[in-house]
């Protein structure tokens, strides 16, 4: 995984950049598991710790559809799904401002483990 956005509730990813998501592409990430991830996330300083990323993994590259990977670091850490690139603005807005928690994105999945919207579209 060479590529991500990372994100908090409320606040400002710590990842090198500003604003409510930073863009992460560095090769140092290439083969990192969930696992590190979420084990990097917990040992993070408070001000530090992300509550969700979003990673351009294998599956985002070989699908033509090019699904995200969303990663909850905070509520069930390592709980994924996919997200099209139609979704990804509503549900990291959503997940930024703490409209909705990722769980309840993660519920609303299809049988591929991808969120298309909560009318399934």
């Amino acid at each position: 995984m060479a590529h991500c956005l990372g994100s908090r509730k409320g606040g400002l990813a710590r990842l090198g950049g500003r604003g409510s998501a930073t863009f992460v592409s560095d090769p140092k990430y290439m083969g990192v598991s969930l696992h590190e991830l979420v084990d990097a996330g917990n040992a993070a300083s408070h001000e530090d710790r992300l509550t969700y990323l979003f990673l351009a993994d294998a599956t985002t590259m070989a699908d033509v559809e090019r699904p995200l990977l969303a990663l909850d670091l905070a509520e069930e850490p390592g709980r994924t799904f996919r997200v099209p690139p139609r979704w990804y603005a509503d549900v990291s807005a959503n997940l930024t401002i703490a409209n909705m928690d990722f769980a309840e994105f993660a519920n609303a999945i299809d049988r591929s483990d991808t969120y298309r919207g909560f009318d399934g579209d």
